[in-house]
């Protein structure tokens, strides 16, 4: 088993950002990244040079996709001949910063870019089969840069004798709207996610938007509904008095799936729907 604390490579982290790792391994570098601000900061690169070639691709394409109902073999080809000449520009620039900066700084702009014409062409697929590729882990657990959880004051006793709606819809709606822009979740893609709270109200959460994030609805069996049983379990073992408030907020903040397996002492959730 790998040391939690040693450095993920840069494969590893762009296996991560794609959510092709095991969930295992996904877990792992997560724990990592909470406590590594040197590769928080990488794959915070990784990720932005991912966003802008997506979006770069995005308007290059759209332009000049056929009616839905136009030949199939057309918009292939359409979409082929843009990625070869989107990727030569790429390279050539590449080229051109490989002239002008360090050979080890070099060496990791071209294994990123590598990673990256990867995760496009099976971005383009997808768009070819009419959908975009989720990562299935993506946002999981979320960015702890951007949501590291916001709790109120509160007493035992008042938590366990007043009821507190779970039920993000109630956040207003620029609220909503400015933790999926934060998450880079396009409106073609939200109806796979739902806002959710990181800290739950009934644990204390609030609505701020730093304990807020788009959590996966169905996609995967971590979802909001294996969260939302942890919450309610999480819930009477505080109230019971078998664990304090603040160990109940902190697990929940830090890995929520970690917290899942610790207090259900299972693997994989255990009515998965």
């Amino acid at each position: 088993m790998k040391d939690i604390y040693a450095h993920p490579s840069d494969e590893e982290l762009l296996s991560s950002i794609d959510g092709e790792l095991s969930l295992r391994s996904s877990l792992r570098i997560q724990k990592h990244l909470e406590e590594c601000w040197d590769c928080r900061s990488r794959r915070k690169a990784m990720e932005q040079t991912i966003a802008d070639f997506v979006e770069v691709h995005h308007g290059s394409l759209d332009c000049h996709l056929p009616p839905a109902d136009g030949p199939r073999a057309l918009l292939r080809a359409r979409i082929s001949e843009d990625a070869r000449h989107f990727c030569a520009s790429w390279l050539h620039l590449l080229f051109r910063r490989i002239e002008t900066t360090s050979a080890a700084y070099a060496a990791l702009s071209l294994l990123v870019l590598l990673a990256v014409l990867g995760i496009g062409h099976r971005w383009i697929s997808s768009r070819n089969h009419g959908h975009k590729k989720l990562s299935e882990v993506a946002y999981l657990i979320p960015d702890s840069s951007l949501t590291p959880g916001s709790v109120r004051p509160i007493s035992v006793n008042d938590l366990c004798t007043t009821t507190y709606s779970d039920d993000a819809d109630q956040v207003p709606a620029s609220v909503r709207q400015q933790a999926f822009n934060e998450y880079r979740v396009n409106p073609q893609q939200s109806t796979a996610y739902a806002l959710d709270y990181l800290v739950s109200p009934q644990l204390g959460g609030t609505a701020d938007i730093r304990n807020l994030w788009p959590e996966p609805e169905a996609q995967t069996v971590w979802n909001m509904r294996a969260k939302d049983a942890l919450e309610d379990h999480l819930h009477e073992l505080v109230c019971e008095g078998r664990i304090d408030l603040a160990t109940a907020q902190r697990d929940l903040a830090t890995n929520w799936i970690s917290a899942y397996q610790k207090y259900f002492h299972a693997s994989m959730p255990i009515n998965p729907l």
